[in-house]
């Protein structure tokens, strides 16, 4: 459980375990369920990527006050956490974390890398961080912009950009296991989460100590999207110079993150993601499968299935 406050001080709790991605896994359902949870805490604020000390910030860096402060209506016994995606990708996050929180509990969701960096596109896309629309024009780029160049205009994380270099599973998962040992890391497959949501959450409850019996409202969450009107969602993502320098102030209420929130949704319509071009699958699959050998291996799990060229995952499953 989380650690109460110092006798005689008003402190907000600190959280005691963190999703910590990866991206486009599955991590905002996972999240949307769990603060359904009575006995868990997670604030309005997905993604506050205060740790990783190697991550860029779009919009900068909350300080540690304004951090502690998301978790402060939690209620005495909850466990509280957050969820940031690129905490796995991190090199140094993990040791951060365990600086700040010494038995915080990890829960980490790997999904097939092919997938992941086709999504990664589109959602980017949508974030109005992605300028090339053709994923293989995106994955050609690669080398270049990891050299700095061929970035899109405006504020940017660069590293979300790196769509190769993201999806190194089995590298991210072993910082955490040195760091956390492997009782205390969680390791979900995007796979299990989509065929047996219910059970899949339920195992995450019994890892956190917490009633697994809870049952929540399990709708699909982020589905992959389309913009309606790209001038709105660039205002959004990219505002003029003097509301981008408040916007790390603003983002720390709740009103605003509800106000921003509802104006995307407003503003795109879920739809069916177009299936990969064939030949480009095989050619990344095959790129892919040592990455994925060794990730199978860490985990214990058979991801075969990964490399047997798989079927393009319906709008339905919500990333």
């Amino acid at each position: 459980m989380s650690a109460p406050s110092a006798p005689g001080t008003d402190a907000p709790p600190k959280p005691d375990f963190f999703i910590v991605g990866a991206f486009k896994c599955g991590t905002t359902a996972l999240y949307a369920y769990l603060r359904q949870h009575p006995g868990v805490y997670m604030p309005f604020h997905k993604e506050p990527l205060f740790f990783g000390d190697d991550l860029t910030r779009r919009y900068g860096r909350m300080t540690e006050a304004q951090y502690i402060a998301l978790f402060r209506d939690a209620k005495p016994g909850q466990r509280v956490g957050e969820a940031s995606a690129w905490y796995l990708y991190s090199t140094s996050a993990a040791r951060e974390i365990a600086a700040f929180s010494p038995d915080a509990r990890i829960i980490a969701m790997v999904r097939n890398p092919v997938e992941v960096m086709y999504a990664e596109h589109s959602q980017l896309i949508f974030n109005v961080e992605e300028d090339l629309l053709d994923f293989a024009d995106a994955l050609a780029a690669e080398p270049a912009r990891r050299q700095g160049d061929r970035m899109p205009p405006g504020p940017l994380r660069p590293e979300t950009l790196f769509y190769r270099h993201s999806v190194r599973f089995a590298d991210q998962l072993e910082r955490y296991f040195d760091v956390f040992g492997r009782d205390r890391v969680h390791v979900i497959l995007f796979d299990d989460f989509r065929r047996d949501t219910a059970g899949t959450y339920r195992a995450v409850l019994e890892f956190l100590g917490v009633d697994p019996s809870f049952a929540p409202n399990f709708g699909v969450r982020n589905p992959n999207k389309r913009v309606r009107f790209p001038r709105l969602q660039r205002l959004v993502f990219q505002p003029p110079g003097p509301v981008l320098r408040l916007v790390p102030r603003l983002r720390r209420f709740p009103i605003v993150h509800r106000a921003r929130e509802a104006m995307l949704r407003l503003n795109s319509s879920a739809t069916q993601r177009q299936a990969m071009d064939a030949q480009l699958r095989s050619r990344l699959t095959a790129e892919m499968q040592p990455e994925i050998e060794r990730l199978g291996k860490l985990i214990g799990r058979d991801l075969s299935a990964w490399t047997a060229a798989p079927p393009a995952t319906p709008a339905s499953q919500g990333v």
